[in-house]
């Protein structure tokens, strides 16, 4: 296997766990809001929470992880960005 081809499974198999991270925070969680809402968090509803906070606070955290990550994958294979 090529290094190209290397790069690209893995920033490939990277996008796709990015991908379903993204929609577990965005869509799953509020999809069962009424059954999370029976737990607390900060004296908040979790359901109110996930919405206004922490769904927020995982996107912002998905973004440096992912960035993070594929900087380490363009390294591994070759393609980072070299310092002068």
């Amino acid at each position: 296997m090529s290094n190209k081809e290397k790069h690209w499974e893995k920033s490939k198999n990277h996008m796709i766990v990015t991908l379903v991270i993204w929609f577990f925070f965005s869509t799953v969680i509020f999809m069962f809001g009424a059954e999370i809402n029976s737990m607390s968090f900060l004296g908040y509803p979790l359901a109110y929470y996930m919405t206004a906070q922490g769904s927020l606070l995982a996107f912002v955290v998905l973004i440096f992880w992912f960035a993070n990550k594929q900087e380490g994958i363009d390294d591994e294979c070759g393609f980072g960005e070299e310092d002068e």
